[in-house]
């Protein structure tokens, strides 16, 4: 499902014109980038929560070669669903 299919079932189901859900999605989407570039954690009840962690260095393998790569720390963005997403997925 794109962001287009989530704009154009919420405009069907509110009786919005999609140009204007897109434009409010957008602005969420950009609220929560805006805020994990911040590294502050991001609380949906019922959905999930958004959060920055960060992974330390190592020492991988490439594949094809088998030869030791140093692969530097990052950050990287986790999603951990919520009790009722998991008991509706379940």
């Amino acid at each position: 499902m794109t962001k287009k299919d989530i704009a154009l079932k919420v405009a069907d189901a509110c009786g919005i014109k999609q140009v204007i859900v897109k434009k409010v999605l957008q602005g969420i989407f950009d609220c929560i980038i805006e805020s994990l570039i911040r590294e502050e954690k991001i609380e949906l009840r019922n959905f999930g929560v958004f959060k920055i962690k960060a992974r330390r260095a190592r020492i991988g393998r490439n594949p094809r070669t088998g030869q030791s790569v140093p692969v530097p720390s990052r950050k990287v963005v986790v999603f951990k669903p919520g009790l009722e997403m998991k008991q509706k997925i379940k």
